[in-house]
């Protein structure tokens, strides 16, 4: 079958259904629905290249939380630092990253053998120099989030900073996101042997992220494509093979399907009424 094709090798390339449905309606090639996609590779009999999903973790109820919402990019940056293991017991490599939580975007990373503000500030002064300030910067609360050598750094380029609040992960949830897609990939090592080998990955997994990755959360769009607004022109395509493959099977349709298209706003812990709120200033 067409379908179970297209899902198997990308399950070999390391890939989910959402990109093998996503990169086939790209080459204008409608064979099914998205959940048809998907009801069709849990049927599958051969499930051993399946990307191993991860497990959500419970969180406590939020007392008083950051609030940020983006209506584009460069808005509201949010940066985070995980570790990446050794094969020695105690070590391990610090991967930085600060993500555009609008277009999902990797605006800069890198990976050091410790956590340090003055690399954390390097980090940000490369990538205010390349995309200009956000009004926002989101982290978590440890030592180099808090350190007055950034706040005096973002400060200094009019950008707010907010952190999450103790014992709460889902403050944060775009970096830890992209943490789970980072390590979650069934080619990710896993233990990295020397910090040259950290860096390697890194340098190949933010360019795949960022150019290639069909994300989920912005409508099987790559980052890039919604960070500059390319998306938009691939989005009037999908939706000529979505009708036209409509128009073709109309049995299978109550009414004309919508395409889907990125959120026109996203926000960190903000209220429906701060939603509904900015809906109406846009409108």
């Amino acid at each position: 079958m067409a379908i179970e094709d297209e899902i198997q090798t990308a399950w070999m390339a390391g890939h989910s259904v959402d990109f093998a449905f996503a990169s086939t309606w790209d080459k204008g090639i409608m064979l099914a629905s998205r959940r048809s996609w998907w009801r069709i590779a849990k049927t599958m009999a051969d499930q051993s290249a399946r990307p191993k999903a991860p497990t959500r973790r419970q969180s406590r109820e939020p007392r008083t939380a950051p609030v940020h919402c983006a209506t584009g990019p460069g808005q509201v940056w949010s940066w985070d630092i995980t570790d990446l293991r050794s094969p020695w017991r105690g070590v391990t490599y610090k991967a930085y990253s600060i993500i555009d939580i609008y277009s999902r975007k990797i605006v800069g990373y890198r990976v050091e053998v410790r956590e340090a503000d003055h690399l954390a500030v390097e980090m940000f002064d490369q990538a205010i120099a390349t995309f200009g300030a956000p009004d926002f910067v989101h982290a978590d609360s440890g030592p180099a989030m808090r350190s007055n050598l950034l706040a005096d750094f973002l400060h200094g380029h009019d950008v707010a900073m907010t952190h999450n609040r103790p014992r709460v992960s889902n403050d944060n949830p775009y970096s830890e996101s992209e943490f789970r897609t980072m390590k979650y990939r069934p080619n990710y090592p896993g233990t990295f042997t020397s910090i040259d080998d950290a860096r390697a990955y890194m340098n190949w997994y933010v360019p795949w992220y960022n150019g290639r990755h069909k994300h989920s959360g912005i409508a099987l769009f790559s980052p890039d494509e919604v960070h500059d607004g390319s998306w938009r022109e691939r989005w009037i395509a999908r939706d000529r093979t979505l009708q036209a493959y409509r128009d073709a099977n109309p049995e299978r349709f109550h009414g004309r399907p919508r395409t889907p298209a990125p959120a026109s706003l996203v926000g960190i812990n903000f209220p429906d009424t701060t939603i509904e709120a900015q809906r109406l200033q846009a409108a």
